[in-house]
């Protein structure tokens, strides 16, 4: 399911200092640490370049797409992370507390990143708050959570996968089984309605209120997408490195396997393409180039916290960062095109694509991270606190979310949530302290 936004951006001005010894040539050699550091500098660099929030009064909101705001920051903590390159770490610290405000929304005054990703989780499982819903479908949030809006009726993988990875998350880090209950509910849910197909291991982009299927839904909609199966992918292998149980190892390979079967096709040399990239149609909606980066950088979390699947995961990565490489050359500034697959650059220069380039440089990096670089957990040394009450009622007397603009809704339910459950893997990486 695509998340409509602005579908038009002037191209914005550069606002940031340049790299005195900034060269433009993504040169990529996927066995060298120091040619991969350097090609994930070029192209975050040149995702950066999209970004002049904090020159402004708002710093963190990108014009185009709120929650594209989410992708980017991720983008760079993924960078950073990767590389131990702390460029823009004061951008993402500004821009997230100012979008957060005092009261809590990203960072919330007193408490701390897992908070956040606890109340996010409260909103989400809760029939009051616009979450869990099972007057159709038999359960599963709902694409868009109110009656007018035309994805009120829809129930698609995105916002249950993202749901279900951001459960599987909270579970691997607090090692509290509540989480770990609802990540089974959800995965329960979504086979049950053929979101997911647990024979074929196909993931449907959606179902709705109707007829053909159970509970009162339509058979499903079998658009696919790398980022649905991206988060029930990421989820399942959070289960498992939470759970130790075989059975979510071996969701984890099926769905994995599938991933690479749909979209690593051998006749673009197996590099990773979405269903709308051989038509060019990819621009049409801004934020399907997204959809690949957030999955690669899903891929390489995996073969962290799951060692034994990186020989598995590398190889597929690696091929796809060279074609990203040679994607990333344009009009000689390494603007990233869409098509990695095609052996140049193919015109397609946009945030969105600099940001999976980012992600791809980012991503192989797994090659030269051990176990002591993947997300802590409060069994492993993290140590950011927990609060059982947030999201509540009790919570939230004390601390009131600020209004979202009506342009927000429909994106706010679902990427920000995926960016959250990123956060819960991405950002423990920061959350050594409160």
């Amino acid at each position: 399911m695509i998340l409509r936004g602005a579908r038009h951006m002037a191209i914005v001005a550069l606002q940031i200092i340049p790299f005195t010894n900034h060269v433009y040539a993504l040169d990529l050699d996927v066995d060298s640490q120091e040619s991969i550091k350097n090609a994930g500098s070029t192209a975050t660099y040149n995702m950066m370049k999209w970004y002049t929030g904090n020159g402004t009064d708002n710093p963190g909101f990108i014009s185009r797409s709120w929650w594209e705001g989410a992708a980017l920051f991720l983008a760079c903590l993924n960078y950073w992370h990767a590389t131990n390159d702390t460029t823009y770490n004061e951008e993402v610290s500004v821009a997230l507390q100012h979008q957060g405000g005092s009261n809590g929304d990203y960072l919330p005054s007193g408490d701390t990143w897992l908070t956040l990703a606890e109340r996010v989780f409260y909103n989400q499982k809760s029939p009051t708050g616009g979450g869990w819903d099972t007057t159709i479908c038999g359960g599963g949030l709902r694409w868009q959570k109110d009656v007018w809006q035309g994805g009120y009726t829809m129930k698609n993988s995105v916002s249950n996968g993202g749901f279900f990875m951001l459960a599987a998350r909270l579970a691997w880090y607090t090692q509290d089984d509540e989480y770990a209950t609802w990540a089974e509910k959800v995965w329960d849910w979504s086979t049950s309605v053929n979101l997911v197909n647990n024979k074929t291991w196909e993931v449907a982009d959606s179902v709705s209120q109707g007829t053909g299927g159970p509970n009162g839904c339509t058979l499903p909609d079998h658009t696919r997408w790398t980022y649905n199966y991206g988060t029930f992918l990421s989820g399942a292998a959070y289960m498992y490195a939470y759970t130790n149980d075989n059975k979510w190892l071996d969701i984890t390979n099926n769905l994995m396997d599938a991933l690479f079967a749909t979209f690593f096709l051998p006749q673009y040399g197996g590099v990773i393409s979405d269903r709308c990239e051989p038509s060019g149609q990819c621009d049409e909606d801004a934020n399907r180039p997204i959809f690949k980066g957030l999955t690669v950088s899903w891929l390489a979390d995996i073969a962290l916290i799951i060692p034994s699947l990186k020989e598995k995961i590398l190889p597929k990565l690696q091929v796809s960062a060279e074609g990203a490489a040679k994607a990333c050359t344009g009009n000689g500034q390494n603007l990233c095109g869409n098509r990695w697959w095609g052996g140049k650059y193919d015109g397609q220069n946009s945030m969105e694509n600099a940001m999976s380039g980012s992600q791809m440089m980012s991503a192989i990096m797994v090659k030269f991270l051990d176990s002591s670089s993947k997300p802590v957990s409060t069994a492993t040394g993290g140590n950011s606190s927990s609060d059982p009450n947030a999201g509540t009622e009790e919570a939230s007397k004390s601390s009131q979310l600020p209004p979202v603009t009506t342009a927000d809704k429909a994106g706010a339910g679902i990427l920000a949530l995926l960016f959250v459950a990123g956060i819960i893997g991405g950002v423990t990486f920061l959350l050594m302290g409160p």
